[in-house]
């Protein structure tokens, strides 16, 4: 028997670079945001359930241009990435900035109960990826056993500023054996790609992590336990943020999980910086000719 699948959707991100909430920037010839993309993507792979984690500041908003359209297709829930409320009761502390990826999973605790993807409200993975993603999720009956989407790193760079990627080591099977997020990687005047924080040079086929991870409810414990580790070495730092490539990292170096890294070939793009918009909404306007998403 298959498993109900969840797609859980982090939407809480501010957008800083980006200059506005990009998560609901109408973007390409049908004025949709990259998360109609997303949840048109899943539910014809077969999802059964979408979890968006939000912001509460801006909910309203979001259920309106976002929220109806999944509501129309699939069973939907919102959670909140609330700053007082961490893991392990820990005490909040005022600011600004969410704290980060693993946070914002574990803040849809209450609403998952069934094997989940994770994944960016704001990039575009393709149709791909979310049917590899959704098969590994129907049959795993191992609840130590995560999978990862693997997307090749110079295919998922901007041309107008640094990202953040998890770089993944694999063994011979394809499981992850570590990630290791850099927060600075760019492409150099000749051509090269580099970790501009650490001046290391990265190779264009490296499989790097887009954040599109497949978890069983396991993981909540796991990151609540982290975060208790995590708080007190990074409550002074307004600007930490607790990662889930890191949680995972640590997962795989106490051997309480591991990972199938599932490569995919899907076309991905994303908006981390407004100067990013022409070329999304070129790539969007090109699925019209080849006759996809007419029906968004």
């Amino acid at each position: 028997m298959k498993n109900k699948t969840t797609l859980l959707i982090m939407a809480a991100g501010m957008g800083s670079r980006f200059g506005s909430l990009k998560q609901i920037t109408p973007l390409g010839p049908h004025k949709k945001a990259l998360l109609h993309y997303t949840i048109y993507d899943a539910v014809h792979a077969g999802f059964d359930k979408i979890v968006f984690v939000i912001r509460e500041s801006f909910a309203e908003e979001f259920k309106n241009f976002v929220g109806k359209y999944a509501e129309s297709l699939v069973e939907t829930a919102y959670c909140y990435q609330d700053m007082n409320k961490l893991p392990g009761g820990m005490p909040p502390i005022e600011r600004e900035k969410p704290w980060g990826t693993a946070h914002a999973i574990w803040c849809a605790k209450d609403a998952i109960h069934e094997p989940f993807a994770a994944l960016n409200a704001d990039d575009f993975y393709g149709s791909d990826a979310f049917v590899k993603a959704h098969d590994f999720l129907a049959n795993n009956q191992d609840e130590k056993e995560f999978c990862l989407i693997g997307y090749r790193l110079a295919a998922t760079l901007s041309e107008n500023g640094t990202v953040s990627r998890g770089i993944c080591e694999v063994d011979a099977k394809n499981y992850l054996t570590a990630v290791t997020e850099c927060t600075k990687i760019g492409t150099q005047a000749d051509g090269s790609i580099k970790d501009e924080e650490l001046n290391k040079p990265l190779s264009p086929n490296d499989v790097v992590s887009m954040n599109f991870w497949g978890f069983t409810p396991a993981v909540f414990s796991e990151i609540e336990k982290q975060f208790v580790e995590f708080y007190p070495k990074n409550k002074d730092n307004l600007k930490s943020e607790f990662y889930i490539p890191k949680v995972v990292d640590q997962m795989l170096k106490d051997k309480v999980a591991q990972v199938k890294v599932i490569p995919t070939e899907a076309k991905w793009f994303g908006v981390t910086y407004k100067e990013d918009t022409p070329g999304v909404n070129a790539a969007l306007a090109a699925f019209d000719k080849e006759r996809k998403y007419l029906d968004l």
